[in-house]
């Protein structure tokens, strides 16, 4: 769908430009938007590599497994259905970390593993059918969109990227959005967790 809406808007552009007669200008903002693009891909490459080997290096060194066992109070009030030994929350402790220092690049790929966990989880369990979610992975998913930031890394970059006078001002600002998003989401989780418990009791 993004792809239509974008090539649309592409397709636009140029028709437009054509009409007009402004087909030189049309030319030289595709040139420079793709030197800017390419100059913007390296900065923030180089970024998520810095980040991405900072949670690697974390992981190995066992950090992240003492976060961890320090976090089983408040996973365990997010998970109540998940094993607080169980492999998940090793790598779902590592994603809100990482989305909690704003690194969305570095959280992804621990989030891909808490729902591999999670799925074989429910697989053993055979609580929900094949191919549904079920509440931990729903929870899991909803937090992971909110993510709590304390330094969104990227928006700082692009804002640097950018010629922002003052890159940082936007820590504030993102710390109280993304705290209300995950109270929302949180208490969100809950109300439909009680609801789907009440819904299989009276089944």
């Amino acid at each position: 769908m993004l792809n239509l809406l974008w090539g649309a808007m592409l397709l636009i552009g140029i028709v437009y430009g054509a009409a007009t007669g402004r087909m030189n200008e049309v030319t030289d903002a595709a040139l420079s938007s793709a030197k800017e693009a390419v100059s913007l891909c390296i900065t923030m490459a180089g970024i998520v590599a810095m980040w991405v080997g900072i949670m690697e290096i974390a992981k190995s060194s066992g950090l992240v497994e003492r976060l961890t066992r320090k976090m089983r109070p408040l996973l365990g009030f997010l998970f109540p259905d998940v094993p607080r030994e169980h492999r998940a929350m090793e790598f779902i402790s590592a994603n809100m970390i990482a989305n909690f220092l704003g690194l969305g690049w570095a959280a992804t790929p621990f989030g891909l593993k808490a729902m591999e966990e999670l799925a074989k989880l429910e697989k053993q369990r055979k609580s929900v059918s094949p191919g549904t979610a079920s509440n931990a992975m729903c929870t899991f998913l909803i937090l992971n969109i909110s993510s709590l930031q304390l330094i969104p890394v990227n928006i700082i970059a692009y804002r640097s990227q950018y010629g922002s006078a003052n890159p940082t001002a936007i820590v504030g600002p993102g710390i109280v959005a993304t705290a209300v998003s995950t109270v929302v989401a949180v208490i969100f989780c809950k109300v439909m967790e009680r609801d789907s418990r009440y819904n299989n009791i009276r089944s």
